[in-house]
């Protein structure tokens, strides 16, 4: 392209210079001519005018003063009754430049060598050239810098366009001073960006789901295991089986939950719920850890209540609080269940050391964790209960405690759900 760019701007130049060097140097040529004759005429009419003063003053015309008033001429003087005067050396034939002028005692001619014409001339068309010259240098350096200017801002977003197929996509903020080449490369930038951010997604999505999915395998592990302790106890394993069957019914819940949150179609989906089966459900789901721990579970609070959200959503919260509970808290942990007049409310809170105090405003921000832990888990179950149209909310730090805040059921006209964190 380069090259092209080179050659074309070159030919622009060299016709460019033709048309205008050609008729330019006809014109010097012509005028040169034109001003040479015009300089003879004159000479001519002020030779003959003096020859006629002369005459009418009765004084003789003088060949010396003549030359001296005329050098580099041939002048011939015919004057009635007299001898031709003559001043000057002829110049060679066919090289001479003829004017006369004529009265009624005579006339007068004047010549000069058409060298000395053509010499001027010629220096003439040498500056002309020297300048079609010195304009196609120019041209060529002009068309060097331009093609340069062009070509290479082209390989930079080549290089880009290469760099965002192969997966980088990090904007180059490249600006060229080109307003055409500066808006592909603007095009170009809201493209990585948007690459970036769909990369970004994709990227938090695989980290949410192999989160959101521990925790249910977590609690179909244990159910497991119990059903291996009892195997001895038909009972007590059927007991645990269907409890294990449950688990994997939630395991495609939470599978179902993510894949509606990566659509954006979670707030589609809230619903009124029976909160006392989903806290019932999380309740028998691990007591039996709590119990292996030495800890207990205890319910408090109003029965009966229904609140806007989703059954899955619901259970993976609650499920969080409590895991974390096991891992980081200590002693009873209780869930109390009540209604005010603009929430339901769920608190979950234990007798453990609760959270430190620099802790204390960052616990729901991604990748923050105080016990070793991915730091998802409280940030994905702020997501799943904004989701809903609600909120998640650390009321106490020592000891910890949690509160879900959902919408009552007569609220699900009034209130639009959004998704994303509270």
């Amino acid at each position: 392209m380069r090259r092209r760019l080179l050659s074309s701007m070159l030919l622009v130049a060299v016709i460019a210079v033709l048309l205008l060097g050609v008729p330019l140097g006809v014109v010097v040529v012509r005028l040169i001519s034109d001003e040479v004759a015009q300089e003879l005429r004159t000479d001519a009419s002020r030779l003959l005018l003096g020859v006629e003063y002369s005459l009418s003053q009765g004084q003789g015309i003088s060949p010396d003063q003549l030359a001296r008033n005329y050098p580099d001429r041939y002048l011939q003087v015919f004057v009635r009754g007299k001898p031709p005067i003559v001043v000057g050396s002829p110049p060679p034939a066919g090289r001479d430049l003829t004017e006369e002028a004529r009265s009624e005692n005579g006339y007068v001619r004047v010549s000069r060598d058409a060298a000395q014409i053509q010499q001027d001339t010629q220096a003439r068309l040498v500056l002309i050239i020297a300048l079609a010259v010195v304009a196609l240098g120019a041209a060529i350096g002009l068309a060097t810098v331009t093609s340069r200017r062009l070509s290479l801002p082209l390989q930079d977003l080549t290089r880009i366009a290469e760099r965002l197929g192969s997966g980088d996509a990090r904007p180059s903020r490249h600006r060229y001073g080109i307003p055409e080449l500066d808006l592909v490369a603007e095009v170009l930038d809201r493209s990585a960006l948007r690459i970036s951010d769909l990369l970004a997604r994709e990227r938090e999505f695989a980290t949410d789901a192999s989160h959101q999915l521990r925790t249910p395998l977590t609690g179909l592990s244990m159910r497991l295991e119990e059903i291996v302790a009892a195997a001895d106890q038909p009972e007590v394993v059927r007991e645990e089986g269907e409890a294990a069957v449950v688990q994997v019914e939630r395991l495609t819940a939470v599978i179902d939950e993510l894949l509606a949150a990566a659509r954006r179609q979670r707030h589609a989906q809230a619903e009124p719920i029976d909160v006392d089966d989903v806290v019932g459900q999380q309740i028998t789901e691990w007591e039996p850890a709590f119990r292996r721990a030495h800890r207990s579970l205890v319910l408090a609070g109003d029965r009966g209540l229904s609140a806007l959200g989703t059954t899955g959503g619901l259970s993976q919260v609650l499920s969080t609080l409590l895991e974390n509970s096991l891992k980081h808290g200590d002693g009873v942990l209780t869930i109390n269940t009540s209604s005010t007049g603009r929430s339901v409310v769920i608190e979950v809170a234990d007798e453990g050391p609760g959270i430190p105090e620099a802790l204390g405003h960052r616990v729901f921000e991604r990748s923050v964790s105080g016990g070793g832990g991915t730091g998802l888990g409280l940030t994905l179950a702020r997501a799943l209960v904004a989701a809903d149209g609600g909120r998640l909310e650390l009321v106490k730090r020592r000891p910890a405690t949690f509160a879900i805040f959902l919408r009552h059921t007569r609220d699900s006209g009034r209130h639009r759900v959004v998704s994303g964190p509270a």
